[in-house]
């Protein structure tokens, strides 16, 4: 019999199917079909590179096994299979095979990553119904400008119909567009993922429509292909994604929202969902949102016509002429009392959204109030994680 040894995986109800693993691992061991994304075995080092960039913490999954899943077997997988009975013994090797890589994975780990799971209350998504050789097309039905004309980012509300094509899609999930055209070594460009920022019932109540919230990049391929879009083009869509950024259905959770720019997309979706089935809700809802300046901050003006009864508005600018910077982990501390009160809440969730940038600020932030609090940020993180009540997407 083969000696135990232990195989890097990644979960494929959790993949969001964003491609950073791949395009990070040094030694192209991370490869995709239509379907999934796999880690072939025979080229794996355990480097740990793909660990950290991965915003949903899927590819942070292991098996022990004597044999090594095959990619072909990994590319046929809906999900993973369960940890096979292992004959037991000194001999096996286990313990020090354990040992190894739990230094390597608190080397890897250091930092808010991590994965999570979806809250208890939410509902069941659906994941990957269209994929690279199977996309679903969508028309464009607006495309609007959010920030300012005077202001250097250029971000922009696409909404997509679906038509007579079921494309059920909760809050949290997240979708790719296919760019047309070919990379640089003539290869079809891969989908780029976008969060939706509509409720489940539609951007327009109960059509069968989503929207996105997309910012230029100055070389974004797929950036500039989306915010270029005009009515009634059509556009390749893959997806949904994302099984554990979810809404909870359950109207006593308290819900703090940390964001900067475009990563506000799922938190609207959020709280369009939260006024349309619990209108009269108040009090259960907290948004802490970054952003250089008031003109670059998407959503602005309706975020505005929310009542500060039914959500807290915390906004935080960097970049305010005469003013201090300000960041979201700044306006955290500031706001620590009610922070702690909810990291001691059984009904608190915290969802984290944005640039990676912002993720270390933010977790720093949420030590220190901790610590405050008398409580230890690193046990309550991991066991709100494992509650499914924390939640970090960052990119």
């Amino acid at each position: 019999m083969n000696q135990p040894l232990k195989q890097h995986l990644i979960d494929p109800e959790i993949c969001i199917r964003c491609y950073t693993c791949e395009m990070t691992c040094p030694v192209q061991a991370i490869e995709h079909d239509d379907n999934n994304v796999v880690v072939d075995a025979s080229k794996c080092n355990f480097c740990m590179d793909c660990i950290p960039v991965c915003p949903t913490g899927s590819i942070d999954e292991w098996r022990v096994v004597t044999d090594p899943y095959s990619v072909e077997e990994q590319f046929g997988w809906d999900e993973l299979p369960a940890q096979a009975d292992l004959p037991s013994g000194d001999d096996t090797g286990l313990e020090a095979l354990d040992d190894a890589m739990a230094a390597l994975l608190a080397e890897a780990h250091k930092g808010a990553g991590g994965k999570s799971r979806a809250p208890d209350s939410a509902a069941k998504p659906t994941i990957n119904l269209y994929n690279l050789g199977k996309p679903a097309e969508a028309v464009v039905q607006g495309n609007y400008r959010l920030t300012s004309a005077d202001s250097d980012g250029d971000v922009r509300h696409i909404i997509l119909d679906f038509g007579g094509q079921p494309f059920p899609v909760l809050e949290g999930q997240s979708i790719g567009i296919i760019p047309p055209g070919t990379d640089a070594d003539g290869k079809p460009h891969l989908p780029r993922l976008y969060s939706v920022s509509s409720p489940r019932d539609g951007e327009r109540p109960n059509f069968n429509n989503l929207s996105l919230t997309v910012k230029r990049e100055p070389m974004g391929v797929c950036s500039n292909y989306v915010c270029d879009l005009q009515k009634g083009d059509k556009v390749r869509v893959t997806g949904p994604f994302g099984s554990t950024f979810l809404l909870p259905s359950d109207p006593s959770a308290h819900l703090l929202m940390i964001c900067t720019g475009t990563g506000s997309a799922p938190f609207r979706g959020f709280t369009m969902r939260r006024q349309r089935e619990h209108a009269g809700l108040n009090g259960s809802m907290s948004l802490y949102f970054g952003a250089r300046t008031p003109q670059d901050l998407p959503y602005f003006g309706p975020l505005k016509k929310v009542p500060d009864s039914f959500m807290q508005k915390v906004f935080a600018f960097s970049r305010q002429p005469g003013q201090p910077k300000h960041y979201v982990q700044d306006q955290l501390r500031a706001h620590a009392e009610t922070i702690a009160a909810l990291l001691q809440n059984p009904n608190g969730h915290i969802y984290v959204c944005g640039l990676k940038a912002m993720e270390h600020g933010v977790e720093a932030a949420l030590s220190d109030i901790a610590r405050g609090a008398g409580l230890d940020w690193a046990a309550l993180r991991d066991q709100m994680r494992d509650g499914g009540r924390y939640h970090v997407e960052t990119y």
